[in-house]
């Protein structure tokens, strides 16, 4: 069953096997503790990956990195996603890129795996990926018809971001890619636009036109922990049995799970 490929990895179907290896980018495109959620959905992403046996090596994050000290956090060190929750913060040191270099041109580079532009900034790690490998790309933050935001260098603009998947597709640099994108009007960066047929899946957490909503309010940080559709799947993810789970089966999930917005898929439907 061509929709069973996908089954026995986590973030379904996106761990290495012995062939390939995998690759995430995990961006969180807002600053200021006001956006606490976006850097959170991100920390709990990069703590789930590392559950499940992603190398840290292979996973590049790009978050401002205001939130964890932050004179208004009560807790110094600790984020949580969930009240109650765990502290998810991997620390300074496992943020690739932080402050100014949170920006479009260089979340474009280091997905492109251009090693030679990154150099001398952060890190310096981007995505190697071959043809052979699978890359999950995961972002958070607030968005427009046609844009998502990033802290600094402008927005990120739909047509820069498809123009950038067909160049890779174009240099035969993944094998399979999956992207789930938190923002408002988050559809709009993929409806029409993704190719139906280049191994490319995307769900969005909302339609071209609507909001997508904020949760899990916590009085005593004075922030929304999380966001709906970026807490579903991040939680999904923590418990589902990954060998029965596919991509389809999180998107009927998902889109149960939040019904403040229409959770949305594009692309390449056969990965799902």
């Amino acid at each position: 069953d061509r929709h069973m490929k996908f089954v026995a990895v986590i973030l379904l179907g996106l761990l290495a096997t012995a062939q390939a290896a995998n690759w995430a980018l995990l961006v969180a495109g807002s600053n200021t503790y006001s956006n606490y959620r976006h850097q959170a959905d991100v920390f709990h992403a990069y703590q789930m990956l590392k559950e499940h046996g992603y190398p840290a090596d292979h996973i590049v994050t790009m978050a401002y990195d205001d939130i964890a000290s932050s004179s208004q956090n009560p807790v110094k060190g600790n984020v949580i996603n969930h009240v109650d929750g765990p502290n998810v913060y991997p620390g300074s040191d496992a943020i690739d890129y932080k402050g100014s270099q949170v920006t479009p041109a260089n979340f474009l580079k280091v997905l492109q795996g251009d090693k030679l532009a990154m150099k001398g900034i952060g890190s310096g790690k981007v995505i190697e990926s071959t043809s052979e490998d699978k890359v999950f790309v995961f972002f958070s933050d607030h968005g427009a018809p046609g844009i998502i935001a990033f802290p600094s260098g402008g927005y990120l603009h739909a047509s820069d971001l498809i123009a950038a998947l067909k160049k890779m597709n174009d240099n035969q640099q993944y094998k399979e890619m999956v992207l789930y994108i938190e923002a408002c009007e988050s559809g709009s960066m993929f409806s029409g636009l993704l190719p139906e047929n280049t191994k490319i899946y995307a769900t969005t957490a909302a339609n071209p036109t609507e909001s997508s909503w904020a949760c899990y309010w916590d009085a005593t940080r004075n922030a929304y922990l999380g966001d709906t559709y970026s807490v579903n799947f991040l939680e999904d993810s923590d418990k589902a049995d990954m060998t029965t789970e596919n991509f389809q089966t999180q998107y009927q999930n998902l889109k149960q799970l939040t019904p403040q917005s229409h959770v949305m898929q594009y692309g390449d439907l056969s990965l799902t």
